[in-house]
């Protein structure tokens, strides 16, 4: 008898969730005739993954949903988004958490048609020749060794304003370190992938402290708190929810998004770098359009 109970409130698997009306709909709203495919590709990321495979599915979708919102792809090779699995030992069950991309950042930044230039990279022994203090611009040379010993983040606005943020390799792996509960057990991102996960880190620092997250540009505001978390759906708005391991969360975004408020927009073509190409079917995908 026990075990029939516990048939009947099994929780429904994700593909049977994706494949209900409220699901597809949702989704279709956000992507219109990409939803299809998107959906498909949620399905693999998660059967593609065992621990992610076993996460509450409504989580996998919330993740998904948020994914969606900011039109960026999931595909954990092409590095703009990520939906990795979470243990919630508070509820003692595995969930999916959306994570940002340092590629997905980039991206967020192009659509505002604000960033001039916009980077982000690893720096090598001897590549840094001087450093300007007051201005904090940096001046980059020739490597003189192999080893990464930081990662630093650039951009520069149309109006002409450029900032620049260094990371040193120690302070990337203190900040993963305490942010990361999976770092210090030997796996997850930061193990698999540091150096994609510092530079991502160091951008988004970057771009929280001095970008441009005024209202209209609310899908970077979106994206900067929502990196890291459990997304939970509360009668159909999305909550960031960090009661475990969280990454890089910054509790001024609000007031960032507020003092760089900037009224005016100016609209840029996507060009090559708003494409990819599907790995799988080989197609050249542009983002920002149908």
């Amino acid at each position: 008898m026990g075990e029939v109970t516990k048939a009947q409130t099994q929780t429904p698997s994700l593909k049977t969730m994706v494949s209900s009306e409220s699901v597809k709909k949702r989704f279709n709203e956000i992507l219109g005739k990409k939803s299809a495919a998107f959906v498909s590709s949620l399905i693999s990321v998660s059967n593609n993954n065992e621990l992610l495979s076993k996460a509450d599915p409504t989580t996998v979708i919330t993740a998904g949903v948020m994914a969606a919102t900011l039109d960026l792809p999931i595909n954990q090779n092409l590095g703009f988004a990520y939906i990795v699995p979470f243990y919630n030992s508070k509820k003692k069950i595995n969930e999916a958490q959306f994570q940002m991309g340092y590629k997905g950042y980039i991206q967020l930044a192009m659509r505002t048609g604000q960033y001039k230039t916009i980077n982000a990279s690893e720096i090598y022994e001897g590549e840094i020749k001087h450093h300007n203090k007051l201005t904090g611009e940096f001046e980059l040379g020739e490597r003189t060794g192999d080893n990464v010993v930081g990662y630093i983040a650039y951009f520069k606005l149309i109006n002409g304003f450029e900032k620049y943020l260094y990371m040193s390799k120690e302070d990337a792996e203190a900040h993963a370190i305490k942010y990361s509960q999976t770092y210090k057990r030997g796996f997850g991102l930061w193990k698999t992938d540091f150096d994609a996960m510092a530079i991502k880190t160091v951008l988004k620092r970057l771009l929280s402290k001095y970008g441009i997250l005024s209202v209209e540009m609310q899908n970077m505001a979106n994206a900067i708190s929502a990196d890291g978390a459990v997304i939970r759906d509360n009668n159909g708005e999305l909550t960031p929810d960090f009661e475990g391991e969280t990454i890089d969360v910054q509790s001024d975004v609000a007031e960032t998004i507020a003092n760089n408020a900037n009224s005016e927009a100016i609209d840029i073509e996507p060009g090559p770098a708003s494409e990819f190409v599907n790995p799988e079917t080989g197609e050249v995908v542009n983002m920002f359009g149908d």
